[in-house]
């Protein structure tokens, strides 16, 4: 049996919890099977039972209409992208609704049976409109098909069970739940303190973390809001990059600069960290933050706990 995978997401180019999902799942899955991953990126690998094939993604391809709704066309046209080469798998498996246009397509084209994992449900993130304008019409049309037409439903979360079942007119016969998971050979407590030094983190005082995307899903901006009750001596370490808009960057660095003129120790690191790095810096940390507003489940708190961090 052969499974492809299509997904936004997948290593060397991951920004969120949907690209560590389908990353170990895929490495699980070819254990038992051939899986084909075709992601947006550069990726041309294969490693043992995973190939790996990655299609641009073409940003400014629509100039001449609303740069908000530019960019869900732009994702539909990569979708069509990944279909260019021919599909020989027995399911397609896809993540978030960036890759459900081609499922919906590889289902109906080559009649394989289609599944669908919820990461997050559109209904629940209205603030996409901000970002997405008019796209976010098309974005959960997408994601309501998908899911109409899906064989299987997989939740990452009970309550999320439940919001599809809620939500959406499907049958909650198909709908499973298999939680997110982690390699905890990898998230474990590490003695190395480089990356901290490196980003000017002092590894002998207390420090608050936050790890994730600048959007308004994360709730990072409530965190920035609540830095000045934070005790003044504990250092607040901010992994925060890949902002939605850049009116939501601009919001973020306005906030910032405001509360460091209350609390100073506010450290803020807007690349994205390579893992080992990450895991440094959840290890020392005294307490791992998770501000957001909407988590299905959250696989930065399995990250934190992992590495024993609070």
């Amino acid at each position: 049996m052969k499974a492809l995978f299509l997904t936004r997401e997948y290593p060397p180019h991951v920004y969120g919890g949907a690209g560590v999902h389908v990353e170990y799942l895929a490495a699980e899955l070819a254990e038992l099977m051939e899986v084909e991953v075709r992601s947006f990126g550069d990726q041309d690998q294969r490693e043992g039972s995973i190939r790996v094939q990655g299609y641009p993604f073409k940003r400014g391809t629509y100039q001449r209409v609303d740069p908000k709704l530019s960019g869900a066309l732009e994702t539909l046209e990569t979708n069509l992208l990944t279909l260019a080469d021919p599909v020989d798998a027995d399911i397609v498996h896809c993540h978030t609704w960036y890759s459900h246009f081609a499922g919906i397509l590889a289902k109906m084209s080559y009649g394989i049976p289609l599944v669908v994992t919820t990461h997050s449900l559109e209904p629940l993130r209205p603030w996409k409109r901000e970002q997405l304008g008019r796209g976010y019409d098309l974005s959960s049309w997408v994601e309501r098909t998908a899911l109409d037409m899906a064989d299987a439903i997989i939740a990452v979360s009970r309550e999320t069970k439940d919001d599809v079942v809620r939500l959406f007119d499907v049958d909650p016969g198909k709908v499973r739940v298999i939680y997110n998971g982690i390699r905890i050979s990898q998230y474990r407590p590490v003695e190395e303190t480089s990356a901290l030094e490196k980003h000017g983190v002092d590894p002998s005082r207390p420090y608050v973390l936050f790890v994730g995307r600048i959007t308004r899903q994360k709730g990072i901006i409530h965190l920035v809001n609540a830095i000045p009750h934070i005790a003044p001596e504990a250092q607040v370490v901010l992994l925060a990059g890949a902002p939605d808009t850049p009116e939501i960057a601009e919001e973020m660095e306005r906030r910032v600069t405001e509360v460091r003129q209350q609390h100073e120790n506010v450290i803020w690191v807007q690349e994205m960290l390579d893992k080992p790095s990450v895991i440094q810096m959840y290890t020392h940390a005294a307490v791992f933050c998770c501000p957001s507003i909407y988590e299905p489940f959250g696989i930065i708190n399995l990250e934190a706990m992992a590495c024993r961090t609070a």
